[in-house]
């Protein structure tokens, strides 16, 4: 069971790590994210910071992923 834990987390990891950053390429690009002058708009710090959220999951995820390894 510990072993099943460890690939789950491992699997939501790598989720993050490779749906995320494709993510914020979109939403960047999108004509919502900058105002005329160029600044970021609310939109875009919005989705930037569930983005950052989404990574630090992925880094906590693989450490508990480690850490349901050893305990096994």
């Amino acid at each position: 069971m510990t072993t099943a834990l460890a690939v789950l987390l491992f699997v939501n990891a790598a989720f993050n790590v490779i749906v995320w950053p494709q993510f914020y390429k979109r939403v960047s690009r999108d004509t919502r994210a900058r105002d005329a002058a160029g600044k970021p708009t609310t939109f875009l710090i919005v989705h930037a910071v569930l983005i950052a959220i989404a990574l630090v999951i992925a880094v906590v995820s693989v450490i508990a992923g480690i850490a349901a390894l050893a305990g096994a």
